[in-house]
């Protein structure tokens, strides 16, 4: 390894300490001896010589490791874990000696193949192993799988494949010499760097299984993710002189800052710590705020409550223990990391700096001055398409607005509404709309603008009406009832009692006729997402909490509408094409990369609408701005960057990976075509909302400057005191039983601050007002 290290490790945050298993020697010993049953210690390498020897093995600590990220397990049990351990980071070693160092992507692919073999989700007869690898794995799930049930072995069996199968992206890149962009490393790392599969392992070791019904809600995959990203930001701190001036590796954060932002790599290793201190932060607040909700909403038995409890306290665990071990272990850069400190960090410490995270997230001045900014200029290849009925769609969203309620005043709620007719007039969605589908008939036209409609004034409302009166609760209810006018299987609807109800309603029955309960199914839970992601909204909004970056850019996706989009869009195009291909890595980061450009755009274009003439705190612009504490035009240069480099990934994934995807698949030839079309219709996308951003007032100073209805006057730096507070009338009357959940939700309603106004989704390509 080279000497001299490349940066000075960074402080810290660490707010768990860490604890050491007693059982730390039988574990040194019960592992030294696995490894060498499993042929680990005998595996040559690409260059001659052994991949470990004894004295390697020793020196890397593997029971260390886990005797401080598991602290309360019994002997057996850290035996397995460590073993667990043992065999992951030989499996990267062996596959950086076998495949990585010699670009044997061919090889690389047929080896990961087998490995899901060993571990069957079913019960399924083993084959013979072939390697230490396949040994290992064998060994390991026949001691782990039968303790535990069918939805832990599924999740554990998945996040165990995309940890072997993405290496090939890692693999690709180093071929290529690409380094990803920011927004693509976070996610892929998630999955090469093996922390989800750590998550998953924790509640083995515990004992401790999440509950089926808990584990895809969003409180328990941030806290996942929370925790799998400041494992693998840590972990690239400690490992940038092994694996970027060592190995050849490109897959390294502090190296993903030094090339996307032009800093040195002491800069990017620090920023690289201010956004592992964030995630910290995020899962901090997410444990203590979100966590009481979910168990209030979803009726969780004490049992159950327990079992997370376990599960989070798990993650704690392993997060100080993780760190403490990247402290000793030989396997990392860690000379001048011994004189840290550890523990618990106090205000004023280096890094709690307000503006990165922590208290400083939840301080900003709302309706601060900013001014009118220059746009820079934003990379678009794709040329926009208008349909020929836009005029006539124009007019007719206009009137089914006003029939659905949108233009009227709110009952119960002082004056006269959340929009006028001249305000829909000037939003002129049917003019997105006729961007998105060109090629649509009239009729399809007008839904899709009618979508749009619906979507931005929902999330016009929400602030409006819940926002400013900090009831969460009221918002819950609200969502629980909307689900209801989304029938999948003859379900009676409630009677509609408000105008967002009523629109729903309509556009159900207009979208689904021709779906079958599957597609029904799949649209229902794609707007929900949506739906949910207004309570997101809310609950930044009641905290005066600017989001964490990545929080900001995965959650953004969703108040976008992007999963209605996609999964419209999908179903549109039939069945030809099998789910598996639109669940591979490739579709994903295609919609991902298109939907972050379209997020970043409007960010861009609302800006000062949003800081300056609406108290907002969920912008990209302001995200960056605050991060990195840059200037509003750096963040805005920097916001462009990151639409430029996910518009290059989006042309890189056309052109070099769905090639691959078509023949991994085996797709005909009316598969691939339908697979082409969608990614034309998302090309269509992202052109028809630079146009629409571009060809509407919305956003100059002298429409801002215009009085509003939807807010009850002038909006504006000096004005918010002038507007008399808006007493809270639910716009629903909720059941004090199911509809409602219970006092926990309701200990969320406390203001904090200064409340944010309002933000807007549209259901095919959102827009914030």
């Amino acid at each position: 390894m080279t000497s001299e290290q490349p940066f000075t490790l960074p402080n810290f945050y660490m707010p768990y300490p860490a604890r050491l298993n007693p059982n730390l020697a039988g574990a040194r010993g019960h592992t030294m001896a696995w490894a060498k049953d499993m042929g680990m210690l005998d595996s040559p390498s690409a260059g001659g010589g052994l991949i470990w020897d004894e004295a390697e093995l020793a020196r890397h600590d593997y029971g260390l490791l886990c005797a401080y990220t598991h602290p309360d397990c019994d002997q057996a049990m850290l035996d397995l874990i460590t073993d667990w351990y043992v065999w992951v980071f030989f499996f990267d070693d062996h596959f950086l000696e076998q495949f990585k160092r010699t670009r044997d992507t061919v090889g690389a692919k047929e080896y990961l193949d087998r490995l899901h073999l060993f571990m069957p989700v079913s019960g399924q007869e083993l084959p013979e192993p072939t390697n230490p690898v396949e040994k290992g794995l064998a060994d390991l799930w026949q001691r782990t799988a039968p303790h535990r049930s069918e939805d832990w072995k599924q999740r554990f069996s998945v996040s165990t494949r995309n940890l072997l199968m993405e290496s090939l992206w890692e693999l690709s890149n180093i071929t290529t010499g690409r380094v990803a962009n920011p927004i693509e490393y976070v996610e892929m790392r998630r999955k090469v760097g093996g922390a989800p599969w750590s998550a998953n392992l924790i509640e083995h070791a515990v004992n401790a299984e999440v509950p089926a019904r808990l584990a895809p809600t969003r409180p328990l995959r941030v806290l996942r993710d929370t925790f799998s990203d400041a494992v693998h930001l840590r972990n690239d701190l400690f490992s940038y002189q092994r694996e970027v001036q060592d190995e050849g590796e490109n897959a390294n954060a502090v190296l993903v800052f030094e090339k996307f932002l032009g800093r040195s790599t002491q800069e990017s290793a620090d920023l690289v710590n201010e956004l592992l201190t964030s995630r910290l932060h995020q899962f901090e607040s997410t444990a203590l705020t979100e966590m009481p909700l979910l168990v209030a909403a979803k009726g969780v038995t004490p049992d159950q409550q327990a079992a997370v409890a376990a599960y989070v306290k798990g993650l704690q665990d392993w997060q100080s223990g993780g760190h403490e071990w990247h402290m000793r272990s030989s396997r990392y850069m860690n000379e001048s990391a011994r004189a840290v400190p550890l523990g618990p960090m106090g205000l004023g410490a280096d890094s709690l700096r307000a503006g990165v995270s922590g208290l400083g997230n939840h301080s900003r001045v709302p309706f601060q001055k900013v001014g009118k900014q220059r746009l820079p200029d934003m990379y678009m290849p794709f040329q926009v398409q208008l349909n020929p009925a836009l005029d006539a769609a124009r007019e007719h969203n206009v009137e089914w607005s006003r029939e659905m309620g949108f233009l009227s005043p709110i009952p119960g709620v002082p004056g006269p509404g959340v929009w006028n007719e001249r305000q829909i007039r000037v939003f002129d969605l049917a003019l997105c709309a006729a961007g998105i589908d060109p090629d649509g008939t009239p009729e399809e036209l007008e839904l899709s603008a009618d979508w749009l409609a619906w979507g931005t004034y929902g999330d016009d409302l929400y602030p409006t009406v819940y926002g400013r009166a900090k009831d969460l609760a009221g918002a819950y209810a609200q969502n629980q009832r909307l689900v209801r006018f989304m029938p999948v299987e003859g379900e009676e609807a409630p009677q509609a009692v408000n105008a967002l109800e009523r629109g729903l309603a309509d556009l159900w029955r207009r979208t689904v006729q021709p779906l079958d309960d599957a597609g029904r199914r799949e649209f229902r839970a794609a707007v929900t997402v949506m739906l949910d992601s207004w309570l997101w909204e809310l609950h930044h909004q009641i905290q005066n909490r600017i989001p964490d970056p990545i929080d900001y850019i995965e959650m953004r996706r969703e108040t976008f509408g992007a999963d209605m989009t996609m999964s419209l869009a999908r179903l549109r195009n039939g069945r030809q094409v099998p789910r598996a291909v639109y669940d591979s890595r490739p579709i994903r980061e295609l919609e991902n990369s298109a939907v972050d450009y379209a997020c970043l755009l409007n960010d861009l274009f609302s800006y000062q609408k949003e800081i300056e003439f609406e108290g907002e705190v969920i912008n990209g612009v302001l995200v960056v701005q605050e991060f990195l504490g840059c200037s509003v035009p750096e963040a805005m240069a920097i916001v462009n960057d990151l639409m430029t480099a996910r518009m290059r990934q989006f042309q890189n994934i056309e052109a070099n990976e769905l090639p691959i995807v078509f023949e991994e698949f085996g797709l005909a030839e009316e598969a691939r075509a339908a697979v082409g079309k969608y990614v034309d219709e998302l090309k269509d996308w992202m052109a028809a909302i630079l146009n629409w951003h571009r060809g509407i007032t919305r956003y100059e100073e002298s429409e801002l400057r215009r009085p509003t209805t939807a807010l009850g006057g002038p909006m504006g730096l000096g004005t918010n005191g002038n507007r008399p507070p808006r007493p809270h009338v639910p716009v629903v009357a909720p059941n004090p039983g199911a509809d409602r959940p219970s006092s926990a939700v309701a200990a969320m309603n406390t203001p904090v601050n200064h409340p944010k106004p309002a933000i807007a989704t549209i259901g095919v390509g959102a827009v914030k007002h």
